[in-house]
């Protein structure tokens, strides 16, 4: 392996018999996988985090409190809208003490700052003035979507998934609104799972049929409705033409990637580049006591959580990055995405950095730079009567890179062929760093008017800057044909590629 490596780095990449070329067409290309990548010298992948920035909601109702969880955030035009359940959750005289659930409702028109609006829909404790949107079945679990599907009608706009084993299964409901809703039939139209989860689907264009994603455990068993957990908690999928009728099924598959507790898995097609599905699945770990574990925020807490099991008090959560382009099979990173981060107060524990289904495009909060990435993640849980979900933010399909220090490195694609006569690159360079492109024929040869020589130096931090060679940047004369990418990087961060028209 190592010698064809070194053979390869020294004669360039050749096409091997049979392989076929990666149709990218104009679509944008990420590095969240190593999908286009045939070779890395002096570079790698490198995962990004993303930076906390304030308090969106915080939980404060009297019909929200320390156990809402399970959000879902959806664009819809100018509004932004937010999901979550909302109950009481805590532990009393060593046992665990929960309260009646709901959902609940939140929305904003910059996806920064948030309102809580009254709907006048559910009655609690005697009164309609509030934020509650379902109460019926579904309620532990409701992950509502915006349908996509053409053709899709107007009563339909919305759709959800929800529900538990002992309710039967999952239910689907529609809404006009995101509001308004209601179920589509009486009967679980998925009953096969454990589903105490956020289980959730989603319209997918790029394969012309609804993805369902819900929990399940490996090697777990089901007789009649009862389903009997055993192993670890795991993520399953299925597909539908209808939303009704589901088959398909099949535990996710990974790359490279241990057995671990996974407790959501907030999978959906990635909006800049809706052929990648992108998942913020929780990782759920047993600690146990230990001195670090008691060197953790809120001590007194822990130790009254885990009187009542010894997982409420000592087991932690954090966010996971993952990525698929058939739905089934994922490279899923083992580094954390979203780390517990510094101690502080509510958090740490249990229920800490579950992601929000969907990242949104924001407008930054530095005067005239680019949008955006907004990410959501709950914050405190299990103690007194109230918990939050904090936003934070990552550059514009700024999940991972191909990284190269001052030293340098280089990138080789595998061949592909292209639709369009620019290129334009989402990166970032130190004032002294750059990056150089060259496009080879399949066999790895430097293309006349495109070696590395030609190419002028690209530097800065933009996220659609267009390449230019010595001759400009059109690139048309390639449009179709097999090709290879050569990025030679120095002290940068390669983040996305994408083939425009300028037509």
């Amino acid at each position: 392996m190592r010698i064809a490596l070194f053979v390869a780095l020294l004669v360039g990449p050749v096409l091997a018999e049979g392989q076929e070329p990666i149709e990218i067409g104009s679509r944008r290309e990420l590095f969240v996988d190593g999908h286009l990548i045939d070779t890395l010298n002096g570079a790698q992948r490198r995962l990004h985090q993303p930076v906390p920035r304030d308090i969106a909601v915080m939980h404060d109702a009297p019909w929200e409190g320390a156990g809402s969880g399970y959000h879902s955030v959806i664009h819809d035009g100018n509004v932004f809208r937010m999901y979550h359940r909302g109950s009481k959750l805590g532990v009393e005289n060593g046992r665990l003490k929960a309260g009646t659930q709901v959902y609940c409702y939140a929305e904003s028109n910059d996806g920064i700052q948030w309102r809580k609006p009254s709907l006048g829909l559910f009655e609690h404790d005697g009164s309609k003035q509030n934020n509650i949107i379902w109460t019926g079945v579904g309620v532990h679990n409701f992950a509502p979507f915006l349908d996509t599907r053409p053709g899709c009608p107007a009563e339909s706009r919305f759709k959800a998934l929800a529900g538990t084993a002992k309710e039967g299964g999952l239910f689907a409901f529609h809404s006009p609104d995101g509001i308004h809703w209601s179920l589509m039939r009486k009967e679980p139209v998925v009953t096969e799972g454990a589903f105490d989860s956020q289980n959730l689907a989603f319209w997918d264009a790029s394969a012309s049929k609804y993805r369902a994603y819900f929990r399940t455990f490996t090697e777990g068993i089901t007789t009649g409705k009862v389903w009997k957990p055993s192993g670890y908690r795991a993520i399953r999928t299925a597909s539908s033409s209808d939303f009704i009728s589901w088959g398909d099924e099949a535990d996710l598959t990974y790359e490279d990637s241990p057995v671990e507790h996974l407790y959501t898995n907030q999978i959906g097609p990635y909006f800049r580049a809706p052929h990648i599905l992108i998942g913020f699945p929780t990782r759920y770990i047993e600690r146990g006591w230990s001195p670090s574990m008691r060197a953790l925020p809120q001590l007194e807490h822990r130790e009254k959580r885990a009187a009542a099991n010894l997982r409420y008090g000592t087991s932690l959560t954090e966010g996971l990055l993952m990525a698929s382009r058939n739905g089934v099979h994922f490279e899923r990173w083992n580094e954390a995405f979203l780390k517990p981060g510094p101690q502080r107060p509510e958090t740490w524990l249990y229920g800490h950095n579950y992601i929000a289904w969907h990242a949104v495009e924001t407008k930054s909060s530095l005067p005239d730079a680019p949008n955006e990435l907004s990410l959501y993640a709950t914050e405190g849980s299990w103690t007194g009567d109230s918990n939050a979900i904090r936003r934070y933010s990552l550059r514009l399909d700024g999940f991972v890179s191909v990284n190269a220090g001052w030293k340098g490195g280089e990138l080789i694609t595998r061949p592909i062929q292209f639709t369009g006569d620019r290129l334009d690159l989402n990166f970032s360079t130190s004032a002294a760093g750059d990056i150089r492109v060259e496009i080879q024929d399949a066999d790895g040869k430097p293309l006349t008017g495109f070696s590395l020589d030609d190419c002028e130096d690209v530097f800065g931090d933009e996220i659609d800057r267009t390449v230019q060679w010595k001759n400009g940047p059109d690139v048309s004369s390639l449009s179709g044909k097999t090709i290879r990418l050569r990025f030679v990087l120095k002290d940068a961060d390669l983040y996305a590629l994408k083939f425009n028209s300028s037509k």
